[in-house]
């Protein structure tokens, strides 16, 4: 059964130097811990690729646009930034939830 409301995901992939990859990841604990326990996050991660030694998967799920930009401030910091090759990561609005 469908459920009517609108959810926002935000999801893709970044590119960093393969070998910078765990710290990179290392340095994202806090951001994820903290959007986790942020109102209106309904699922945060930042992962690893299991294939692809440089790639990073980035998957959010918030409840409200508003929600998410509080919770977004200012961003990635300046070392994160520079540490980032190349990024492909999308918006999407979802306006029906449905169990499998």
């Amino acid at each position: 059964m469908w459920e009517a409301r609108q959810v926002l995901i935000v999801a893709g992939s970044m590119y960093v130097d393969p070998e910078d990859r765990e710290n990179y990841l290392a340095g994202c604990l806090e951001v994820v811990t903290a959007a986790r326990g942020a109102s209106g996050c309904l699922d945060f991660t930042i992962s690893g690729d299991l294939v692809e030694p440089g790639r990073i998967n980035v998957y959010e799920r918030w409840e409200t646009e508003e929600q998410l930009l509080t919770f977004r401030g200012a961003g990635p910091t300046e070392e994160q930034q520079v540490a980032i090759r190349d990024a492909k990561i999308f918006r999407y609005e979802i306006s029906a939830v449905e169990t499998p």
